[in-house]
């Protein structure tokens, strides 16, 4: 069973439909007053996070009591953390912060994120890869090609994100440095993404997560933002040994630059990854190599768990890496940075496990479509009117429930009962009949 971050809060829920219109996916229903989000379709995006007016939809994350059950704790810092925090002027400040709340040591991404990029440009050199090639970082946009874009899962480049890197990185440089045990030591990651949060716990493809857990940006915020006050400039450790290459991967364009590639394509928000893959399936984009999609709008920096503002986030980001040298401290060799097992389709719409009943089912799904007004309003509870003649087929709804279908029905009950009453005070004679 695939596990999901984002979860839906029934109580604060008002079945507004603001998730409903704006899920890429298609993942959500409004029934009896209530969002329902449909597991199968999930992507993790965040993307009714950022849109509920309620915050009825949140993401699951580890608290900070995680880091009990480890003797050891590392905080694997996504490159997004260092652009949260207004009164921080230097990297190492917010990563000492970090061993002030309760780590025992840091270990940034966007070290990953340079080996991926290295790798990257390797393959790519190769010409072995299918173009345009796909970025693999965003875990949003490889579970929404899985689902929805399937011809396009030969084009992601096969390569564990740098969040996997970094963390066999990390636990491999712990165990050298305290002689203890994996399961002595706790690999968190502090992490802008619900997405990210997901595949910790049911990657798609990794066997198993070299993570342990994950803290989200906001709920580590207040803590590392006092702790940042009040850190005196002896006690700042030199913690970062990353460079501006790996960390500018948290902004949309990125991870595009360092693939080394002239014909590269930078795209973020989940709307407008889904409009270029389109493109990609219906040939439009063969003049590009690269293709970097992120599910957040300006990047990670966008993640749905993040604190600060996205574009101040960039700004600021930014602003940090000037001076820093475009290449950090390498990763040692010796890992392997392909995933472990294949992505394959992962279909939404499976009617019936028998063929024979899937088709015929197939025919009445359409039928049904053909009979509705075709304007996708969303009062139904469902996103569109196909979707409603699917969720039929499927004996989640019924025709009525759309409301010009239900005014149809109501007509022509009002007219019967019309019909019948003037039958009841008119009747008819018998030689009349």
């Amino acid at each position: 069973m695939y596990w999901h971050s984002v979860t839906l809060d029934r109580d604060a829920c008002k079945g507004c439909t603001n998730c409903l219109k704006h899920c890429p996916t298609q993942a959500i229903r409004i029934q009896n007053g209530k969002a329902k989000i449909l597991k199968e379709r999930c992507i993790d995006c965040g993307e009714c996070i950022r849109v509920c007016p309620y915050h009825a939809k949140k993401a699951v994350t580890d608290g900070f009591e995680i880091l009990d059950r480890f003797r050891h704790k590392v905080a694997l810092v996504a490159p997004t953390y260092c652009s949260q925090f207004s009164k921080a002027e230097n990297i190492d400040l917010m990563l000492t912060a970090l061993k002030k709340i309760g780590f025992d040591d840091v270990f940034e991404v966007a070290r990953g994120a340079e080996a991926a990029s290295r790798k990257t440009r390797e393959l790519l050199e190769s010409g072995e890869l299918l173009k345009p090639t796909i970025s693999s970082a965003c875990p949003a946009v490889v579970k929404l090609i899985a689902v929805r874009f399937p011809n396009l899962i030969n084009n992601i480049i096969p390569l564990r994100s740098p969040m996997e890197l970094a963390a066999e990185q990390a636990r491999r440089e712990a165990r050298e440095k305290t002689g203890l045990k994996d399961e002595e030591i706790g690999i968190i990651f502090i992490s802008p993404c619900a997405a990210k949060a997901t595949e910790i716990k049911s990657s798609l493809t990794v066997q198993q997560s070299q993570v342990d857990g994950a803290i989200s940006i906001k709920d580590a915020y207040l803590k590392i933002a006092h702790e940042i006050n009040k850190i005196p400039e002896a006690e700042i450790e030199h913690l970062s040994v990353s460079g501006r290459e790996g960390i500018l991967w948290a902004t949309s364009g990125g991870e595009a630059a360092a693939s080394g590639v002239e014909r590269q394509v930078a795209v973020d928000g989940i709307h407008n990854v889904i409009k270029l893959l389109e493109d990609i399936e219906d040939g439009k984009l063969n003049d590009i190599d690269y293709v970097e999609a992120l599910a957040c709008t300006g990047g990670c920096v966008g993640g749905p768990l993040a604190a600060e503002n996205n574009f101040v986030a960039e700004s600021r980001l930014k602003r940090l890496c000037k001076g820093l040298p475009y290449e950090g401290a390498p990763q040692d060799g010796g890992i392997d940075p392909f995933w472990d097992r294949p992505l394959v389709y992962r279909p939404v719409m499976n009617l019936d496990q028998d063929i024979q009943k899937a088709m015929l089912k197939i025919v009445q799904l359409e039928e049904i479509y053909e009979r509705l007004p075709k304007l996708d309003c969303g009062s139904c509870g469902s996103p569109t009117c196909r979707a409603l003649a699917e969720d039929i087929v499927r004996g989640y709804a019924q025709e009525t429930d759309c409301i010009f279908k239900l005014r149809e029905r109501i007509t022509e009950l009002a007219r019967g009962m019309i019909d019948l009453d003037a039958a009841i005070k008119n009747p008819a004679k018998p030689d009349e009949e």
